[in-house]
């Protein structure tokens, strides 16, 4: 029983260190856009901390889903935001799973441009969203009498800068329309939906995406139509945007082996390097009857006999 557990932590560690070489090859490649997406996500959170300013607490708008969903309270208004951690959280492992898992189909760094991409452009939209009108902030910490409802004048600049994470984030008020909760949400599941391997995990992230909106709606902390215009409005871009960007690389042998640097020592056993390699990333077993070309075609694997051709590129998302 130990001599199976060590042979297969052996096993997981080569699979790990493997895989650790391929990303850091493509973070190497691919650092400037996760940079970019970085440098957007702080940009679209200084946007948000200076439409508060300019929030003007007031009655609350009359909205349907109000009427239809019964108010939680601001006690019970943990269980939006335990439910979006959640389904956060649990993107962000999958996305790292080609470093522990044998069946793989992203490249973790690859998956994250893409990512970020899609949030940035949906980000954008919002931003000039929220902007172009501030509506009176339904959330109690927005509502008229409340402290927190307007922002005192800024002494320096170095206090819009700070943003004063992550309490000006969760206590933000006037960026409404459209949900930034719903743009992660979409954004995550359209991804895992393309990517993703298992049916009942997809089916369960959509069901999990209706259940953040209903939620959202009903802790008063956005009004229906921002939940509403982030679901046509994140899907339409994610649609459009990945369009435009190059298709993540299948993880065949042949593009496994070019991101795997070799040694002189390694150049020797080059063909041998390559299959155990194959193994690893793709989780084959010896048999050669297993060893068929996997190719993605349109974001999904093929595990035929026939060999597809495919004109997937290694350019980054």
């Amino acid at each position: 029983m130990s001599f199976y557990i060590g042979r297969e932590a052996s096993k997981l560690w080569k699979r790990i260190c493997s895989e650790t070489t391929v990303e850091i090859n493509l973070l190497a490649e691919n650092w400037k856009y996760l940079l970019v997406g970085l440098v957007c996500q702080y940009i679209h959170g200084l946007a948000a901390r200076g439409v508060h300013y300019f929030h003007k607490p007031g009655p609350i708008l009359q909205d349907v889903g109000f009427f239809l969903l019964p108010e939680l309270g601001q006690d019970k208004a943990y269980i939006s935001e335990t439910l979006f951690t959640t389904i956060f959280i649990s993107f962000a492992l999958w996305t790292f799973h080609p470093f522990i898992l044998k069946s793989r189909k992203i490249y973790t760094v690859l998956i994250w441009c893409r990512v970020l991409a899609f949030l940035f452009a949906s980000q954008i939209l919002r931003i000039i969203t929220f902007y172009s009108t501030q509506l009176p902030g339904p959330n109690y910490h927005c509502r008229e009498g409340s402290k927190l409802a307007t922002l005192p004048r800024p002494d320096n600049i170095l206090e819009v800068l700070v943003i004063n994470f992550p309490h000006g984030v969760l206590y933000g008020c006037g960026d409404l329309i459209f949900s930034s909760h719903m743009i992660f949400t979409l954004t995550f599941v359209r991804t895992y939906q393309k990517y993703g391997t298992r049916r009942s995990i997809k089916q369960l992230a959509w069901l999990l995406a209706v259940i953040q909106s209903l939620l959202i709606v009903a802790s008063r902390k956005h009004y229906t139509v921002d939940v509403v215009v982030a679901w046509y409005t994140v899907n339409l871009v994610v649609f459009f945007v990945d369009k435009k960007l190059p298709e993540l690389p299948d993880r065949s042998i042949a593009a496994s082996a070019a991101l795997l640097p070799l040694s002189n020592k390694d150049k020797d056993k080059d063909g041998r390097n390559k299959e155990e390699n194959y193994k690893l990333l793709n989780g084959n077993s010896g048999d050669p009857a297993d060893r068929r070309q996997r190719s993605q075609i349109n974001g999904k694997i093929t595990d035929d006999g026939n060999t597809h051709h495919t004109d997937s590129s290694m350019n980054s998302a």
